[in-house]
């Protein structure tokens, strides 16, 4: 009985022994299956490096002023009997925008007329004796001093005559200046004084401002080291320039460019420019703050890839370059400028190369990745657009 229990006991161990083996084995064995598996590819979003003509901008922010800005004054004193324009009106050069009451300047007008005629009665009958005189001085029967003085008196008269005619012309401005016109093509303002009140030349506002819009200018400035590239560009003919909101989304007009200013700001190493711009759809108005870019040239073959695809490290800027063996490789690279979300490449990538740009956050040096197209690449956009949103 007791062999028996010691043989049962033998038998237990053995198997307890042979279980612990085959585990043991079997641990070690599973690892290494699981290493020989190759790796998942990263899905990222990938383009290639085009080749082509590329603007170059300067870019700028600037301040839009009107191309001439006058305000209506009035030259003489009266009540306004009438205005004729409406506030916020386009008018033209000429066009009648109030009246003063005209009268009193036209009773003087007519008065000033009156004594012209009145001293050039009197100087046609002093003409008249002097001619009769000369004769009888020529006779005897006058003498030298009557006939000098009735010369006197002539020339006296004329004097006076004259003296009327400017007298007349100033009345006849006056008059004139009852009609308050526009002196440009402009905008109105909001009207200062209203009709039925007294209007005086010493009127701070005037009667209204007008603001001519079209065409209309741009003042912005640039550092002072571009100064030498926009002269000799401005050598070869017109530079353009172009105006956009100041989210930088919206292009508000295309102009050109009028003048560099006579001195640079040592203070602050910037120019001031000035351009002008047709403004045919009005979406520039005095005052206005909006970003400038002045068309420097055009490279042309230019590399140029998503912004996006561009990251930035302790080295500089630098993107994932895809391999024909799907891994990816860090590659340094020199960015000129960035435009309407097309980074121009200076150096680093050549032409036709594959480039993340989308997923980089997933990825390092060699890592294998798998190029997401169509619906796949728009959802993993979105999706990367979400992430960075988030704080």
């Amino acid at each position: 009985m007791l062999r028996t229990r010691s043989m049962i006991a033998f038998a237990l161990l053995a198997a307890g022994a042979v279980g612990g083996l085959v585990y043991w084995h079997q641990s070690r064995a599973e690892p290494n299956k699981e290493e020989a598996v190759p790796p998942e590819p990263t899905p990222v979003v990938a383009d290639v490096v085009k080749s082509g003509p590329v603007p170059i901008y300067l870019r700028g922010v600037g301040t839009v002023i009107a191309f001439n800005n006058v305000v209506v004054r009035s030259q003489i004193t009266g009540p306004l009997i009438k205005v004729s324009f409406q506030q916020g009106q386009t008018v033209h050069k000429g066009d009648l925008l109030a009246e003063i009451d005209p009268r009193p300047y036209q009773a003087q007008l007519d008065q000033a007329i009156a004594n012209r005629d009145r001293d050039k009665a009197q100087g046609v009958n002093a003409q008249a004796n002097l001619d009769r005189y000369v004769p009888l001085q020529a006779k005897g029967f006058a003498t030298g001093q009557l006939v000098d003085t009735q010369k006197a008196q002539v020339a006296q008269l004329d004097a006076t005559v004259k003296a009327d005619e400017a007298v007349i012309e100033k009345a006849r401005v006056s008059l004139g200046y009852t009609r308050l016109t526009a002196p440009i093509d402009g905008v109105t303002g909001i009207r200062q004084i209203d009709e039925g009140n007294i209007i005086h030349p010493t009127d701070t506002n005037g009667l209204v401002d007008l603001t001519q819009i079209q065409p209309i200018s741009l003042i912005f400035t640039l550092p002072e080291v571009t100064f030498v590239e926009i002269q000799q560009e401005m050598a070869k003919g017109p530079v353009k320039v172009f105006a956009y909101s100041q989210d930088d989304k919206t292009r508000l007009d295309e102009g050109d460019l009028l003048l560099i200013d006579n001195q640079i700001n040592q203070t602050t190493g910037t120019i001031r420019l000035r351009a002008t711009f047709p403004n045919a759809q009005r979406l520039l108005w005095p005052g206005e703050l909006v970003n400038a870019r002045l068309l420097l040239k055009t490279e042309p073959n230019g590399l140029t890839i998503a912004a996006g695809a561009v990251q930035q490290g302790p080295k500089g800027s630098y993107v994932y370059v895809v391999g024909p063996d799907q891994k990816v490789a860090l590659e340094p690279v020199h960015v000129a400028q960035i435009s309407e979300g097309q980074a121009l490449i200076d150096s680093g990538l050549k032409p036709d190369e594959t480039v993340v740009v989308d997923g980089q956050y997933k990825l390092q040096p060699g890592t294998l990745v798998r190029e997401l197209h169509g619906k796949a690449a728009e959802e993993a956009n979105m999706q990367s657009a979400v992430q960075q949103a988030i704080p």
